[in-house]
């Protein structure tokens, strides 16, 4: 567990009121935190090209935030120069009849990454104490039960060789509705706009209240939760990269040994 002003600590009640979406830390100019996050990445795409050679370690790397919070746009960001073969983004989207015919948890222990994997989950089983429990499609007899299952799930993962990092990307309801306005004004991203966000946005305060309740209950010390502002992209870029290098620097990262006889070889 990476230490941060970001970090929900575990067993701590927390209200997502109280952290500013628009902190931008120390920085007073956007232009030495976005050099400083390219240099984060240099190091975290380094590092992955270990962590793909050894395959010792996974890496899961879990995104949820509002509508329009900022999960595509930080995958592009963070992980563009990431070597593809080592690394895999699953988008989870309403559940199919088969998966819906399985535990909550069935389709993302499948998509959870290999060693030597980067695994992004954009959203992910946290829906099942988000959108079940808001729209009630799991009554609260269910959904109340999961938090405890969400945590017992990711320690299994962990204990099997997975290393967890999860970001919130905190926005607030302000940015939301100006980047909604976005997608209607900029053709090129008109195709980002559903009408059903609009739907979900009444619903903010449910959300936030859901949203409060996860980040306390299922924050561990094996799986932390980091609420990353993100009303400035670039802020919040660096953020994230700034936790992830320090994530993967706590692995024990090296490439496998060479074949004993290596320096006998020549090619001609």
């Amino acid at each position: 567990m990476i230490d941060s002003p970001y970090l929900v600590p575990p067993g701590k009640k927390i209200r997502l009121k109280d952290f500013k979406p628009d902190d931008t830390g120390d920085f007073k100019d956007r232009q030495d935190a976005e050099y400083q996050s390219k240099k984060n990445l240099e190091k975290v795409h380094e590092l992955q090209d270990v962590i793909y050679a050894q395959g010792k370690h996974s890496l899961l790397v879990v995104l949820q935030a509002m509508d329009a919070g900022g999960k595509d746009g930080t995958i592009d960001y963070i992980f563009s120069g990431v070597n593809p073969q080592g690394c895999q983004v699953t988008s989870f989207k309403a559940p199919t009849p088969l998966e819906k015919s399985h535990d909550f948890l069935w389709r993302i222990h499948a998509a959870a990454p290999a060693k030597g994997m980067i695994g992004i989950f954009n959203r992910s089983h946290y829906e099942s104490v988000l959108v079940e429990r808001i729209h009630s499609y799991a009554p609260k007899e269910v959904w109340k039960k999961r938090y405890d299952h969400i945590n017992a799930f990711e320690k299994l993962l962990v204990d099997e060789g997975t290393t967890i990092v999860k970001f919130y990307l905190h926005i607030s309801k302000k940015e939301q509705a100006e980047r909604f306005q976005t997608r209607l004004d900029d053709p090129t991203k008109n195709w980002k706009f559903n009408p059903a966000d609009l739907d979900e946005r009444k619903l903010w305060d449910d959300y936030m209240a859901a949203f409060d309740d996860l980040l306390e209950r299922c924050s561990t010390e094996h799986a932390p939760w980091y609420i990353i502002p993100s009303d400035k992209k670039w802020y919040r870029n660096y953020v994230i990269s700034d936790i992830l290098l320090k994530v993967v620097k706590e692995l024990d990262l090296e490439y496998p040994a060479p074949i004993a006889d290596i320096k006998n070889y020549k090619v001609v």
